[in-house]
């Protein structure tokens, strides 16, 4: 049995770390276990242009522990009013490599999104032209397609057009939850997904089994069992096309516990560990590496980094809470204990 295991330093490529007094509790949860992080640009204020992306990054730099090297990478949140420009702009910056799509009102702070995705035309051709990445929130909005639908029907009238008509734009289906979702990425040229740890562990049984638990829902909701083995057999395959990303999305506990409670799991607190055991289980320890460390930068172009991490096979469980600025921030899963421990 594996007792301890060394793996290139992983990165997070999907990622939200908030904003103002948040950042001193998220940036060093993700500072210690990943070298690079996509930061999504869907805060109150949303990063639409170049000038508010390097703001921001350098208000998370200002936040990493003294002496860490963790490299935030920005991305534009695009509206109706991204410009040509505007992306142009963000190619000339080293540290933004990508640009985000949020159908208004999908998720979080996403009420100045994309209403008409065909307008986007320009955009995504300057994109494919000047190398920056289409990272994509794949769900309608429409509200007479069911909710656990949504996913795959976006895809169908949405993004296999976009990937007909540019074939050489590089597109990342965020948070992919449906094996639908993943026959599209197997089957796309120039085309990846990111899958989170609470999608690879937990179904919709999760969130409403013997009560609705408020700390497992996200957008993209927890789909059936059968998806769920989709993505852990996507996760744990080998393949290339499929990578680390948390979606970690921190929450006060009273904006989770509420009559309308906030979407977002926080797993950063041990996103490493969460993604170890997924993989444990399916007997793939060997693919854990590529997976977390590889595949993500070999498709954005980035260097594989140098470091490593350990983790070593030991029982703990998180706090009930961490500290969030005044209030109080609830952990992904903290009532079972996890199996492995990053070795600091």
């Amino acid at each position: 049995m594996t007792t301890q295991l060394s793996i290139t330093t992983p990165d997070d490529w999907h990622l939200h770390l908030r904003d103002g007094n948040a950042l001193n509790t998220t940036v060093p949860f993700s500072a210690k276990q990943f070298q690079r992080a996509i930061v999504m640009p869907n805060l109150a204020q949303a990063i639409t242009n170049t000038d508010r992306a390097l703001a921001y990054r350098q208000r998370i730099l200002d936040a990493a522990p003294e002496g860490n090297s963790f490299q935030p990478l920005m991305v534009l949140y695009l509206t109706d009013d991204t410009s040509v420009v505007d992306i142009k702009q963000a190619s000339e910056s080293k540290h933004i490599v990508a640009a985000k799509l949020y159908p208004a009102g999908a998720t979080t702070n996403s009420s100045n999104g994309v209403t008409n995705i065909t307008r986007l035309a320009p955009i995504f051709n300057a994109m494919q032209t000047d190398g920056i990445l289409l990272l994509v929130h794949a769900e309608v909005v429409d509200s007479n397609v069911d909710i656990f639908d949504r996913e795959q029907v976006f895809i169908d009238k949405h993004l296999c057009a976009i990937r007909r008509d540019f074939p050489q734009l590089r597109i990342v289906l965020e948070h992919a939850t449906t094996q639908q979702g993943i026959q599209f990425v197997e089957e796309s040229n120039n085309t990846a997904a990111t899958l989170t740890p609470q999608h690879l562990l937990f179904n919709r049984n999760d969130l409403l089994v013997s009560g609705i638990r408020p700390h497992n829902y996200c957008l993209p909701v927890l789909k059936r069992e059968t998806h769920r083995q989709a993505l852990v057999k996507a996760a744990t395959s080998g393949s290339p096309k499929f990578f680390l990303g948390t979606d970690s999305a921190p929450h006060a506990t009273q904006a989770k516990e509420t009559n309308c409670g906030c979407a977002g799991c926080f797993t950063a607190h041990a996103a490493i560990e969460l993604y170890t055991e997924v993989f444990e289980k399916e007997d793939a320890l060997d693919k854990l590496e590529g997976f977390c460390s590889f595949y993500g930068a070999d498709f954005y172009g980035l260097p594989r980094n140098k470091s490593t991490i350990t983790l070593i096979k030991k029982q703990w469980s998180a706090p009930e809470h961490y500290s969030f600025g005044e209030q109080t921030l609830t952990p992904f899963r903290q009532e079972t204990p996890l199996s492995w421990k990053l070795q600091t």
